[in-house]
């Protein structure tokens, strides 16, 4: 019996401080719809047409800003201080006109059942994952670089 409630315990604990860690940073600011900058609601618009904003956090982490939006179809996009597009995690295919050319491309020729459903942008790289969990890597310009095996 005490083994039992030594257990349970412990499952309390670690539910509690899990619970702890998804608590909001306090310097994140959930945006209403006016307060989401323009050019993030353009390429929302240009891109994820079919998808509505279900929340925007604007994080300001060590004095850097930078946009968290969370689109239906659990789509969810990332923009650095300039409202440039830095991330894009989806479970679905990504439209192709959010990827840069010379990646789709590439997928197409060297993947041809597959599609890409995540893409980032690294300091020095871009990365894709395609829906079968392969990672690639590319240049900035869109060369490819290799298959990413970490």
């Amino acid at each position: 019996m005490k083994t039992i409630a030594i257990v349970l315990s412990l499952l309390l604990v670690t539910l509690i401080s899990c619970d702890m860690e998804k608590q909001d940073d306090p310097n994140d600011v959930t945006l209403t719809p006016t307060e989401i900058p323009a050019a993030i609601t353009t390429y929302v618009t240009a891109h994820f047409s079919p998808n509505t904003i279900n929340k925007a956090v604007k994080e300001i982490e060590d004095g850097v800003v930078s946009y968290e939006i969370y689109l239906s179809e659990n789509i969810e996009l990332e923009f650095n201080s300039t409202y440039e597009i830095t991330n894009i995690d989806s479970h679905s295919k990504l439209p192709d006109s959010a990827i840069p050319q010379a990646i789709l491309d590439y997928v197409t020729k060297n993947y041809p059942n597959n599609y890409i459903t995540d893409w980032e942008l690294e300091l020095n790289h871009q990365q894709v994952e395609l829906n079968n969990n392969v990672e690639l890597e590319f240049a900035l310009n869109g060369d490819f670089m290799r298959v990413d095996k970490d």
